[in-house]
């Protein structure tokens, strides 16, 4: 299963139904509260539905739609584009889209850019955040604070990679505090191309590349291959490869093969699912549910009883009395256990019995061995007698 989770949409218009107006006391006209929404011409939906025809023919079956944000997340003008979008999108069954928000943090976003409790309604719809800094105190703020679990958690950090140069440096303690934290850095192989549509990028040619492959294989070096996420951010469509070819290119930074693959499979994979704790309490209680102890004490008294046992005549309870005061063998009859204890007696009794003759026997060997002995040191002495006698004769 491949995935890309980051397919950018156009920038649309956002309207603002007509609603009636109320009169205040002093005359003046003062319209009711309503809700924006965007509205994409048919000639974008056609472009999207051409791009998501594409990207299943390549192989690719999640896709994240992604809404970028420059600068700051105003409640009052933010609209969220990807709701209406897929509603008019065509429904597949072999495909499946989720909806990812990307902001975009520059020198004014230092001060605060939207990501706060208090406007945590406007980023539940979304299924993924992204953060993509453009300084050193956004990318620092993004690694350390906003990739703590938490409702409003980014799990996702785009660095600009087409740039000339990276805007900040990637000092390892903040890289490795946000994976620690379980954030991923992403990499749009678009650069890689001269395509335009990186988040902070701003530049599109020939010179894109080399900027590029400089900033990736500083991105690769720093987190050391883990954590890396590979993404197709492409606008055109000609800037679109397969997953296959993705891979092939990243191991060009010095990746592996096996890491490669994964940077399309299971770390979107995996992140996706990290993600979807942002619906609970620190990303480890999920919403509490009560349950009213009342209630559960009436559902247990509503539930039937059992029928009742039919009653025993007196014959019945006197025949199962005697027959559960019989013995089963008889008085004298031994029980089980009875009988195993015998047979471990016997069983005990036999093995001293064979221990015994053992020991009886080795005493006798040795009793014979030493008189066999002693029979031929008497035998031997005697033949040596008998030659000195005959010498002597």
């Amino acid at each position: 299963m491949f995935i890309d989770l980051n397919i950018p949409i156009p920038s649309v218009t956002s309207r603002q139904p007509p609603g009636p107006q109320a009169q205040s006391k002093k005359g003046k006209g003062k319209q009711q509260a309503s809700v924006q929404t965007a509205v994409f011409t048919p000639a974008q939906i056609s472009a999207i539905e051409a791009r998501i025809d594409l990207l299943v023919h390549l192989g690719y079956t999640v896709f994240a739609l992604n809404q970028t944000v420059s600068k700051k997340v105003d409640p009052k003008t933010h609209v969220n584009a990807l709701d209406p979008l897929l509603s008019q999108l065509r429904r597949r069954t072999d495909a499946a889209f989720l909806k990812r928000l990307t902001i975009v943090l520059d020198e004014e976003s230092e001060k605060g850019f939207g990501l706060t409790t208090s406007n945590a309604t406007l980023f539940t719809p979304y299924d993924i955040i992204a953060l993509a800094p453009t300084t050193a105190t956004s990318f620092s703020l993004a690694c350390l604070t906003h990739t703590l679990p938490s409702p409003l958690t980014a799990h996702i950090i785009c660095i600009p990679l087409t740039l000339p140069r990276l805007p900040f440096n990637l000092r390892h303690t903040l890289v490795r505090a946000a994976l620690k934290n379980g954030a991923v850095f992403e990499i749009n192989y678009c650069g890689a191309l001269g395509g335009e549509g990186e988040p902070g990028g701003g530049e599109s040619g020939t010179s894109v590349k080399r900027n590029w492959w400089a900033s990736a294989r500083e991105v690769v070096r720093v987190t050391k291959g883990k954590g890396i996420l590979v993404s197709g951010g492409a606008v055109n469509d000609a800037d679109l490869r397969a997953p296959r070819d993705v891979a092939n290119l990243i191991t060009v930074l010095g990746l592996p093969q096996d890491v490669a693959h994964d940077a399309a499979t299971k770390i979107p994979q995996s992140l996706i699912l990290r993600a979807q704790t942002r619906r609970t309490y620190r990303a480890i209680l999920s919403e509490p549910r009560i349950v009213i102890p009342g209630a559960s004490a009436s559902n247990t008294e509503s539930e039937p009883l059992p029928p009742p046992l039919p009653e025993r005549t007196a014959s019945e309870t006197v025949t199962t009395a005697s027959v559960a005061a019989a013995p089963s063998g008889g008085a004298d009859a031994p029980t089980m256990l009875e009988t195993a204890l015998e047979s471990q007696e016997t069983a005990t009794q036999r093995a001293k019995k064979r221990r015994r003759d053992g020991e009886n026997d080795d005493n006798n060997l040795g009793t014979s061995a030493a008189i066999s002995e002693v029979e031929k040191d008497g035998s031997s002495r005697k033949r040596k007698k008998k030659k000195t006698k005959d010498a002597k004769a």
